[in-house]
């Protein structure tokens, strides 16, 4: 049970968004900023370093709708491949660029200054630009933030797939807002 009371049919991120529109407006802009372009890295890429970073911090809610939004930039239908990444990029087929992103990331997880000098020459040494490494810390970073905004609220986290797969068809359709539902009106 959420520690605020919160609007009905809105997990997650979406409750207290709903509950502060002064405060999701921006927040969804960061979102939309940070996630919604293919400038560099891309759309998929993005996503997965959200859900990587919100794996490693066990929050349950943003690690499943971003991945399910990573999924289907990615075509990763069932879901295994992102699970895989959560689980061990380093034994995916991810590209070795991703992968020496995805180390600067999980060191963002555990506080900026984690991150090191020979990660970030790693990263540049697989093709990274500066933009791409400016982008990975600012993803980790932000998605710290969120995870905390949920989780400190004890937001609910559905545990049916099918909500989150329609959340994430409207995501990369229209981009990330505190509006609509999670889960399909019936027809």
């Amino acid at each position: 049970m959420p520690h605020i009371q919160v609007p009905e049919n809105a997990p997650g991120i979406l409750g207290p968004m709903k509950f502060s529109p002064q405060t999701a407006e921006p927040m969804n802009a960061l979102a939309n900023a940070l996630l919604q372009t293919d400038e560099g890295l891309s759309r998929g890429e993005r996503e997965l370093i959200a859900t990587y970073v919100s794996s490693q911090n066990e929050c349950v809610f943003c690690q499943t709708i971003h991945g399910a939004v990573a999924s289907a930039y990615l075509g990763d239908e069932d879901w295994s491949f992102v699970n895989a990444v959560k689980e061990d990029y380093e034994q995916t087929p991810l590209t070795n660029k991703m992968k020496a992103l995805l180390a600067i990331a999980g060191s963002v997880q555990k506080g900026g200054k984690n991150v090191t000098s020979e990660q970030v020459e790693a990263a540049r040494h697989e093709g990274a630009t500066d933009k791409d490494i400016h982008d990975t810390v600012l993803i980790a970073a932000a998605f710290c933030m969120f995870n905390r905004y949920v989780d400190g609220l004890a937001t609910v986290a559905p545990s049916d797939p099918n909500i989150y797969r329609y959340r994430a068809a409207r995501i990369t359709q229209k981009g990330y807002s505190a509006e609509g539902e999670y889960t399909p009106q019936a027809t």
